[in-house]
């Protein structure tokens, strides 16, 4: 019985290898699949080179616009903090023609008080008496 078992063990083992190393030929329906199945893998790599491609373009796309709203951020704050300046030198002109309007109403106040000639337009009259 020992030397049964050996020859049967032997005998599963040179099948086993001569499967193993290809010495049997596939069956022709096997070579149809496997030409189906490359034909497949093939469409399939063309379809997710698409999809990579595109969505690689789209993060390009995503970040340029993240860019742009940093750089858009930036601007604003430098738009703001320069317009702010501008408008206090606006506003610090204006209180100063104010004033300086102020001043001359005052001065012409003053000035038609003292001579009748300047509210009225007219001259006065002198008369010959």
């Amino acid at each position: 019985m020992g030397i049964r078992r050996k020859w049967l063990g032997l005998a599963v083992t040179s099948v086993g290898l001569s499967l193993a190393t290809g010495c049997m030929s596939p069956p022709p329906e096997a070579e149809a699949r496997l030409a189906s199945l490359q034909a497949e893998e093939e469409q399939m790599d063309t379809v997710l080179d698409n999809v990579e491609e595109r969505l690689l373009g789209n993060q390009a796309m995503l970040q340029t616009w993240e860019e742009l709203g940093r750089r858009h951020q930036q601007v604003s704050e430098l738009h703001c903090a320069t317009a702010n300046a501008h408008l206090a030198g606006l506003m610090k002109h204006y209180e100063k023609m104010e004033e300086k309007g102020r001043m001359l109403k005052r001065r012409r106040g003053s000035v038609a008080a003292v001579d009748p000639v300047l509210t009225s337009g007219k001259a006065p009259r002198i008369s010959n008496n």
